[in-house]
């Protein structure tokens, strides 16, 4: 009997690790085998891109923007914009791997999928029997390409969105880099160690103080707390705490309305209404916003930052202002712009517009979700109005487009330079137009560019006009 129940226990451990065996493989088939295949270190994926034309990728409207060509016995990947697209679309390189859109959608440019993984390696030949799929971005490249023109060479950001579907339609950093596998092998070093940061994309990784576009969420919390229609008095300077905040050059405007402060940008109205609301309004709105939140996108994006514990007075009145420990990316902006523009709904925002095979066939549409309500769509219409005011006559008056509604605000915000006075502040500006029926939102940052109105409003009002005019 003993015998007999020792053979059992073994034939029980031995089933049982049988299944555990098959369970973890089902596991990685089912959950993680994508994972791994993508992975860079994975060297059946090497083989696969030996034998497999790597898919082209294109503009909304069919302009090439990558592809593949054979030198000899390998294939080069040639981006015919150069770095314009560095920071979207990424490289593709043996030696350093893939990044951005290269990366995201590896398999898809090689035509991977569950069958092919096991079944569609070619061997003993160099020359490509296979074809990937192709990628249409949602990216406009004309527009793409005025970004990258209008910041000629200054460190900064453009990005401009459709607000009511999410597509990006402009996605603008700089410094970028020439992603061809020649030159990146040549200057990669340089640029790992470059203070520049080339391979930074600031317009989805980059995080700034975003200054007075920041009222655009104070100004909705005061409206769902009663404020609209209060009366304030600015004197030009506001203490709080033993700490003085001033408006941009120690204006005073006297009794104002909270539309004529979110037009002139006075820092003493909205300071003042930071230690009125409290943190309770501040970590609302922050939240519904997406602050502190993965937000979905088929690139690498940074979090938003709020990362206040505990807020004192002076917390309450920077922040409401933009500053302080507020962080945000210009995508982020974008998308907090849109939602205003859209009544009230953020969309996710999204960058592939459609997957098809190599003959051209489309394969898959891709669409964005609503990421959620930020505000009610009778305070996103108010904003909007407000956001008209700042360009009608307040501060992004150089915003105006004739014959075209433009809602907007401007942002100056203080960097790690500025507070030392050996540079000058951020350059903000975001907006939307048609202000009744938005076809385009857009967010603009230069850094060290002085006041919004300097540097950024140039830029954005010729991205808005373009698309517009198209």
């Amino acid at each position: 009997m003993d015998e007999n129940r020792k053979i059992i226990q073994v034939l029980i451990a031995i089933c049982s690790l049988f299944f555990i065996i098959v369970g973890y493989l089902t596991y990685i088939q089912l959950f993680r085998s994508r994972d791994f295949m993508a992975n860079t270190y994975n060297r059946r994926q090497y083989k696969i891109e030996e034998n497999t034309s790597r898919g082209n990728i294109y503009d909304r409207n069919g302009v090439l923007l990558a592809y593949s060509k054979l030198e000899g016995e390998e294939q080069e990947r040639i981006y015919p914009y150069g770095a314009l697209y560095s920071q979207v679309i990424g490289y593709s390189s043996k030696v350093y791997g893939k990044s951005q859109i290269e990366a995201a959608y590896n398999n898809e440019l090689l035509g991977i999928d569950d069958l092919s993984q096991v079944f569609g390696m070619v061997s003993g030949s160099n020359y490509p029997t296979r074809k990937g799929n192709n990628l249409y971005l949602t990216i406009d490249h004309k527009l793409q390409a005025l970004g990258g023109e209008l910041l000629n060479g200054r460190k900064g950001a453009v990005v401009a969105m459709d607000p009511k579907t999410g597509e990006i339609l402009a996605l603008v950093s700089s410094p970028n880099f020439d992603p061809g596998a020649k030159k990146l092998e040549e200057n990669w070093q340089s640029m790992v160690e470059s203070e520049d940061a080339p391979f930074l994309c600031r317009a989805a990784q980059g995080l700034y103080a975003p200054g007075s576009t920041f009222k655009i969420l104070i100004t909705a919390a005061a409206i769902e707390n009663g404020m609209e229609n209060e009366v304030f008095e600015d004197n030009g300077s506001i203490i709080i705490d033993e700490r003085e905040i001033r408006n941009s050059e120690s204006k005073a405007y006297g009794k104002i309305d909270l539309k004529k402060a979110l037009a002139l940008s006075s820092n003493v109205v909205y300071a003042h209404l930071g230690t009125e609301l409290g943190m309770g309004s501040f970590m609302d709105i922050t939240n519904r916003t997406g602050f502190e939140k993965e937000i979905p996108f088929d690139i690498p994006m940074s979090k938003s930052r709020f990362p206040y514990e505990s807020m004192d007075k002076t917390d309450l009145a920077e922040a409401a202002i933009g500053q302080g420990k507020v962080l945000v990316t210009p995508l982020h902006m974008a998308m907090i712009t849109s939602g205003v523009a859209n009544g009230g709904i953020m969309m996710e925002p999204v960058l592939v517009k459609s997957i098809a095979h190599a003959e051209g066939k489309s394969n898959k549409e891709l669409k964005a979700d609503k990421l959620g309500r930020i505000m009610e769509s009778d305070v996103a219409e108010k904003i909007r109005v407000m956001m008209q005011e700042v360009v009608a006559s307040g501060t992004g008056h150089n915003a105006a487009i004739k014959g075209i509604s433009v809602a907007g605000k401007t942002g100056t915000a203080e960097n790690e330079l500025s507070v030392k006075k050996k540079a000058k502040e951020h350059s903000w500006f975001v907006g939307f137009a048609p202000a009744e029926d938005p076809k385009i939102a857009v967010a603009v940052i230069v850094e060290y560019g002085g006041s919004g109105s300097e540097a950024a409003v140039p830029i954005a009002k010729r991205i808005m006009s373009q698309y517009l005019s198209q």
